[in-house]
């Protein structure tokens, strides 16, 4: 486990877990110990993150889901208790975004960042959030991205959406606090995934992100897990509705 908080015996839900930043986490979350039920829209990319945590002698399982679709949020809750008896963490990692200038996105595509970005994060983390309460507490932690603190063109819409799932952090954490839930997020800087792949892979626009950040390097997946084991385990017990960022200082440089 190494230093690797200890989570034994915890069930975690973990949406986009398929790949990048989310199948890092879920892995990091098997390592500590953890139960762990990974969700995304791609079978083939769940059942190999399944697949390497129990090769390394974790536990885990796998959902297709859509959260486009509301209701998926309620399925994916009641497969967890199937499978695990219940809930502890969740990690709402999965989302959308489209590389449009704010006067060429369409209203549709705006519709389906703010569902999947915004609302499902709130339908999953309710849901679980009433089992938790049921038990004497839980962990919440949403993932959303330094574009939540500063603009930026062509991707207006998620940066929005990410900022409205930040007030929501700090709602929920109020809220909930009386039954000992802890919501808070994770600000990730330009991260080295497929989702980003069209900035990042354009090796001038690369020199020009990496050069916003004083670490000097964009971040990979593996650099975001442990804000979000920290935030899971019992050393943040007393961290409540806050945003952690992990950027590499890219937001003091601006």
């Amino acid at each position: 486990m190494g230093d690797k908080p200890d989570l034994t015996g915890k069930v975690a839900i973990v949406t986009g877990g398929g790949k990048g930043i989310g199948r890092a986490i879920a892995l990091g979350l098997a390592e500590a110990g953890a139960k762990v039920m990974v969700a995304s829209r791609t079978g083939p990319e769940l059942e190999s993150t399944v697949a390497e945590i129990q090769q390394k002698g974790g536990q885990a399982a796998a959902r297709v889901t859509d959260l486009s679709k509301p209701e998926e949020s309620e399925a994916l809750l009641a497969t967890t208790l199937e499978d695990f008896g219940t809930v502890d963490i969740v990690v709402n990692n999965a989302a959308r975004s489209v590389l449009r200038p704010l006067m060429d996105i369409r209203e549709d595509g705006i519709d389906k960042i703010f569902q999947v970005n915004v609302k499902a994060p709130l339908l999953l983390s309710r849901a679980a959030a009433k089992v938790m309460m049921g038990k004497g507490g839980g962990k919440i932690v949403n993932i959303t991205t330094v574009g939540a603190e500063r603009g930026g063109p062509f991707m207006g819409v998620y940066f929005a959406s990410k900022a409205a799932l930040k007030m929501l952090t700090m709602c929920m954490a109020v809220e909930w606090a009386p039954f000992n839930i802890n919501v808070n997020a994770v600000g990730p800087a330009m991260t080295k995934t497929d989702f980003s792949k069209p900035l990042w892979s354009n090796p001038e626009m690369h020199s020009q992100l990496a050069a916003r950040i004083p670490q000097g390097r964009l971040a990979e997946p593996e650099d975001i897990v442990g804000a979000v084991l920290f935030l899971c385990s019992d050393a943040a017990n007393f961290i409540n509705g806050t945003t952690l960022y992990v950027d590499g200082g890219a937001l003091a440089n601006s």
